[in-house]
């Protein structure tokens, strides 16, 4: 007997409710259908299903058997595929969705040598800062930046987030540099608004102590391009993703401040409904884009230090 045909059997009666529907959905007579899922319940000894004139039902035994039966099958579909899929292009529609700041300075680059390598691929890209509900809007994968909430949604890791405060040498000149987290009660603040508690700021010392500040905003965005150009401009400091900091900082315009102090990061992630079933074109993207940003993304490499930068400042 072929297990595997077998276990297909049982489930297409389970799922169809009845021999006679599975008989046609696979092609096969059903006395032949009814005949081994009879010999599948022999050779376990257990009985799998109810049978009455009108109706088939599970019994517990065949309850727990049928997501097994489910799960096995699933998994050997996955696999056939993946491996199948080495060896064609991709191609079909993809759907992801990603944050506005993150999308247009490092997944629009990325994307575009991912759809250059795979030309049959078409992308439907949606970047907004919103929180989309993935299966109720029919996204494939979307990229999500911040601690994640409790669901049933998969999540992969793609980059370490780095925050970091900083500010233009210009407003330091004019306001003076903070010292510790408590002095930036008394400075503007160029606050995200998009996070609850917005204006409360949190650092952690090098003995691991939590110092949290409630900032002055003298400007309120939902949008981080907008308060790193506020705060090239002098107009406060902000605490920032270093994937839109970087290059001002890298280019002077904005100075790494309190280096004793850091900013808790967080994580950019590849999420999804569910491993099942997954198409080979999404998975390619996470892998595409796991490797192209990695545990140490491009945009903090080569970065000096912040205790360095401030040490320059000060003479």
């Amino acid at each position: 007997m072929d297990r595997f045909e077998t276990l297909q059997t049982f489930v297409a009666v389970v799922e169809a409710g009845s021999f006679s529907a599975a008989a046609v959905r696979l092609d096969r007579a059903k006395s032949a259908v009814s005949r081994q899922v009879a010999a599948l319940e022999t050779r376990l000894d257990v009985q799998l299903l109810n049978r009455t004139t009108r109706r088939l039902s599970l019994t517990e035994a065949g309850r727990e058997f049928h997501e097994r039966a489910q799960r096995i099958l699933a998994d050997l579909e996955e696999a056939e595929l993946s491996v199948a899929a080495e060896q064609t292009a991709l191609r079909g529609r993809l759907r992801l969705a990603a944050p506005l700041s993150f999308g247009v300075l490092h997944l629009a680059p990325a994307l575009d040598e991912f759809l250059l390598r795979h030309p049959e691929l078409v992308l439907d890209l949606d970047l907004d800062d919103r929180r989309i509900n993935l299966v109720e809007e029919g996204f494939d994968l979307a990229l999500r930046i911040g601690e994640l909430p409790d669901s049933t949604l998969v999540a992969r890791p793609l980059a370490p987030i780095r925050m970091q405060l900083c500010a233009s040498p210009d407003y330091l000149r004019r306001h003076g540099t903070p010292r510790t987290p408590q002095d930036l009660a008394f400075h503007a603040g160029l606050v995200y608004g998009n996070v609850p508690e917005a204006q409360q700021w949190r650092f952690v010392d090098a003995a691991g102590k939590v110092h949290s500040v409630k900032v002055p905003a003298r400007l309120r965005a939902n949008n981080g391009d907008v308060l790193i150009r506020a705060a090239v401009e002098g107009l406060g400091v902000v605490v920032s993703p270093t994937f839109i900091a970087h290059r001002a900082l890298a280019a002077g315009e904005l100075v790494p401040l309190l280096p004793d102090h850091q900013a808790p990061g967080t994580g950019a992630y590849a999420v999804y409904p569910s491993r099942r079933h997954q198409p080979q074109r999404v998975r390619a993207l996470i892998d595409f884009l796991a490797q192209r940003f990695g545990d140490t993304p491009y945009w903090d490499q080569n970065q000096t230090p912040a205790a360095e930068t401030q040490r320059r400042g000060d003479k």
